[in-house]
């Protein structure tokens, strides 16, 4: 089975099986696709190609070459594990997972940074040699970092990626994503990359269009969502961060109220699934842009955001409003108990 395994081989890339010693170096073959049964074919034929001239000049060298032939022939039987290595450093070569979306156990995909000989040999030599060397900041900024973790629906070892994102006219943001080979589970948050502002903020849009569907929104994980048409309030905290669209928030809304076991099966009363019916058409009517609302977001932190499409200009749908924290608010952040000046001569004073 693994030698039907489809292979993308790129004119750049090298195929190596090191139990032969056997190498078939960059630019001497053109890319193909084909199996890992097809490139030994190819190699097998390129090495019988010119035999007979062999046999008749240096009948030794053409002995030990058929004995390899013999070798290479003997791989497609499978009578014993090899590995088969592809290097490209274009990176666009391939080896077929036949377990997708499965982990596959005996594949094993690495990536590295090409070196300056490798960039020349791509014709990348002029610009591997103007980069600026880059500072870690913006090395983090453009890297995606990846950790271990466990999967939250199965357990089983799972990887989380995140990634720092900078948003136009707000600020920076985390993005983390969970994907899960075992059961497929997949998960998002966003988390503030900055401190929590001096003040709150509370910003409301005027839904009058289908394109505000479009709209982006970062709603953090210490946001309030309120549409008073439909006299719905989702509290700090439900939904987590997430970066999406207006669209999409309000999706989420319809799932998370569709998914609430006092409305559902023998939990349920008439009265109240006909109220339930009742709100999803209208948030439904919302969503299709054949309604029209209030839509808004209010995060005593500071760092929700919700996209100005008139940008830099002022948007005549949209009002943020900076506020005062109270003291509840305040409480809720932890800032109350929270000192940052000062603390260095009290400490020294206790001791």
């Amino acid at each position: 089975q693994d030698m039907n395994r489809e292979v993308v081989k790129t004119d750049c890339a090298t195929a190596r099986i090191p139990e032969l010693d056997f190498e078939i170096p960059a630019f001497t073959q053109k890319g193909v696709l084909t199996t890992i049964e097809g490139i030994i074919d190819r190699a097998v034929a390129g090495l019988e190609q010119d035999q007979p001239v062999r046999r008749a000049t240096d009948e030794e060298v053409a002995r030990k070459i058929d004995e390899f032939i013999g070798k290479l022939k003997q791989l497609k039987e499978v009578h014993s594990s090899f590995t088969f290595i592809i290097d490209d450093p274009s990176g666009n070569s391939f080896v077929e997972n036949p377990h997708a979306p499965q982990k596959d156990d005996a594949l094993v995909v690495t990536r590295y940074r090409r070196t300056p000989q490798q960039a020349a040999m791509l014709g990348l030599e002029g610009e591997e040699l103007d980069e600026k060397p880059a500072d870690s900041v913006e090395d983090l900024r453009n890297e995606v970092l990846q950790f271990n973790t466990n999967c939250p629906e199965c357990n089983a070892p799972a990887n989380t990626n995140m990634k720092l994102v900078q948003i136009p006219h707000f600020k920076e943001v985390i993005i983390m994503a969970t994907n899960c080979d075992s059961c497929g589970h997949r998960t998002n948050e966003v988390k503030s990359g900055g401190a929590i502002e001096p003040q709150g903020t509370r910003i409301t849009l005027r839904i009058t269009d289908p394109s505000d569907m479009t709209r982006d929104i970062l709603k953090s994980e210490t946001c309030s969502v309120e549409i008073p048409e439909l006299e719905f309030e989702l509290g700090m905290g439900a939904l987590g961060g997430k970066f999406t669209t207006l669209e999409g928030l309000l999706k989420d809304i319809r799932d998370l109220v569709e998914r609430n076991p006092f409305t559902l099966g023998d939990s349920s009363t008439p009265g109240k699934t006909e109220k339930l019916q009742e709100f999803l058409g209208k948030l439904h009517e919302i969503t299709e842009g054949r309604a029209k609302a209030h839509l808004i977001m209010d995060d005593p932190a500071g760092n929700s955001y919700l996209q100005n499409v008139y940008a830099p200009e002022e948007d005549p749908e949209l009002r943020v409003e900076c506020y005062e924290r109270t003291f509840e608010q305040n409480e809720d952040l932890g800032l109350n108990d929270m000192k940052t000046e000062g603390y260095e001569s009290e400490g020294a004073w206790g001791r």
